[in-house]
């Protein structure tokens, strides 16, 4: 079985940073593609990031392109989200996602077999 915990999230102005974290339990971490999606309140979840298991591969939203940074520590189980720059448009809940067939190319929320519980973001104009 497959946990994802996320940690990090919290209240900020526009024009801040924040690093949320996705604790993964599971002995395969290293060979999960693993990604990070949003949803805003009224709004569907969309993509945000994702990264190959191999960290070579990196792939983001145009929304959030050169601000967000999506990095893995495959010794600790770990995909962190560097968030900087944030909006107001940026405020929702943030998911941690694995796909245990690595397909981080794959922008789709289907493609993800496990799921985090979510951490708010909100940003404050």
């Amino acid at each position: 079985q497959v946990q994802l915990v996320e940690s990090g999230g919290g209240l900020v102005q526009a024009g801040d940073s924040l690093r949320l974290s996705c604790a993964v339990s599971g002995r395969t971490f290293s060979s999960y593609a693993m990604g990070w999606f949003r949803q805003a309140p009224g709004k569907e979840r969309e993509f945000v990031t994702a990264i190959s298991w191999s960290d070579s591969n990196t792939y983001y939203a145009d929304s959030v392109k050169g601000r967000f940074t999506i990095s893995r520590d495959n010794a600790k189980n770990r995909v962190y989200l560097q968030m900087n720059s944030l909006k107001p448009e940026d405020t929702a809940v943030y998911y941690c996602a694995a796909d245990s067939r690595g397909r981080a190319w794959s922008r789709s929320s289907m493609v993800y077999d496990y799921w985090g519980q979510g951490t708010q973001v909100t940003v404050s104009s």
